[in-house]
């Protein structure tokens, strides 16, 4: 964690708080108080001796938000998806894939990382389904943590891997060992990112029952891309029949989920995440978010990834995700922008376990939050403050934003990362690869 900057003791005075807190709800004008990494007060007003504080007259505080499923590693491939078979999102992230160096993996990391950051991301679900050796792991694991961002880092196989061959589970069981020894100050969480059942083709129950059953005698939360799309079927009752659902289960896209499944999902305490940007543009179908909403599924969004998404603004991520779902039930009214908002912080926080920790600005949560500046053109009028913040608020607009109490963009700059240092790696990494793919 060298080189981030310390824990600040700081009172935000005079903003718009929306705390995301059903007991709390929204206070104009609202203070906050951080200090040693914990949200120490929230109200109207804060009484905060010897704390900075900052001015956030005209400004919007808010939690920051949380990212449900990310593959950082392949931001690097960012848009590269192409219009043909041959270029789709698959062949191409699985040919660039076999190419990575664990600076590779780094470098795509860090240009993720900081990308979330400056668009107002302060957890990051790092789903990382290239793990070419420990190495490549600990390169990826290594730039998530120089980051600053509190996230879960689910280990899983490396692309290329055939269907008929078991995951590697070294570096997933090596993480687990020394797990407190390494990393994570209690920002980052292990996961265990599992192949299931499904890929291109069937995989052999002995590969993936054993691949669960490690998973959960390690004692980690598993997520597993699972009904992808429409057509997928099937894939989620599968699950619930051979007893691969629970609460320590994230189902990734799910769009197949029949009315059955749901009720399944939500009687093993099973969360799911959407997400509908690269959902929409790989072609996959609707969600089912309602639905899903309304059995009272632990729901999130996510960005899924760049190669498919362009940038990766969770904001754009939650209004796209309203505006969708309005379409889909002819209704202007069906998802409102604060439910969008809580599905990007509280709700988001809940499905990964951690409601506990983050998604709110509550007394005795650790202090991860935003600041909102809306003294730009396109905001620049504040009506209703949720459905502004839902539909403007683009990277620009960050002004603060704070993760464990420690101030990562401030005045609209980063502070622990160099944006340019980091757009040179990631462009260097990737002519490497292009290179050693023999790419065009």
């Amino acid at each position: 964690m060298t080189g981030l900057p310390p824990r600040a003791d700081v009172v935000i005075r005079g903003a718009y708080v929306m705390t995301m807190d059903a007991a709390r709800g929204d206070l104009a004008p609202g203070s906050v108080h951080v200090r040693d990494g914990a949200i120490v007060a929230v109200g109207e007003t804060v009484d905060a001796p010897g704390a900075t504080v900052v001015d956030g007259a005209g400004k919007i505080v808010m939690p920051g938000l949380i990212d449900t499923h990310w593959h950082c590693w392949n931001t690097l491939f960012r848009s590269f998806a192409g219009d043909t078979p041959e270029h789709g999102y698959f062949p191409t992230v699985a040919r660039f894939g076999m190419q990575m160096t664990p600076q590779d993996m780094a470098a795509s990391v860090a240009l993720a990382t900081a990308e979330a950051i400056n668009s107002g991301t302060t957890f990051v679900h790092d789903w990382c389904h290239n793990v070419r050796s420990k190495a490549h792991a600990d390169a990826d694991l290594g730039a998530l943590a120089a980051s600053g961002l509190r996230a879960r880092f689910s280990c899983g196989w490396r692309q290329g891997l055939p269907d008929d061959a078991p995951v590697d589970q070294g570096p997933l069981e090596a993480f687990a060992a020394d797990w407190q020894a390494g990393v994570d100050q209690g920002l980052i969480d292990l996961g265990a990112a599992w192949r299931g059942p499904f890929r291109a083709g069937p995989i052999a129950e002995k590969f993936y029952r054993a691949e669960f059953d490690n998973a959960r005698r390690l004692g980690l939360p598993v997520t597993v891309h699972c009904g992808s799309s429409r057509g997928a079927t099937g894939q989620i009752a599968k699950l619930a029949r051979e007893g691969l659902l629970g609460p320590d289960v994230q189902i990734i896209h799910g769009l197949a989920a029949s009315a059955d499944e749901i009720a399944a999902m939500k009687e093993t305490g099973a969360a799911i995440s959407f997400s509908p940007g690269s959902e929409l543009r790989i072609g996959f179908g609707l969600t089912v978010l309602s639905q899903c909403l309304e059995a009272g599924i632990p729901v999130g969004a996510s960005m899924d990834t760049s190669a498919l998404t362009g940038s990766s603004s969770m904001f754009h991520v939650l209004k796209l995700m309203r505006d969708v779902e309005n379409a889909v039930w002819e209704s202007e009214f069906k998802l409102t922008a604060r439910r969008a908002l809580e599905i990007g912080t509280i709700e988001g926080a809940r499905s990964m376990g951690l409601d506990g920790r983050t998604g709110s600005l509550t007394p005795g949560k650790r202090a991860d939050l935003i600041m909102i500046d809306p003294d730009t053109l396109n905001m620049g009028v504040v009506t209703d403050v949720a459905h502004t913040v839902l539909e403007c608020t683009l990277p620009e607009n960050i002004d603060t934003v704070m993760v464990d109490g420690r101030i990562l963009k401030r005045a609209g700059r980063l502070t622990a990362i160099d944006p340019q240092a980091v757009i040179a790696d990631a462009r260097a990494a990737l002519a490497g690869i292009r290179a050693r793919a023999k790419w065009r």
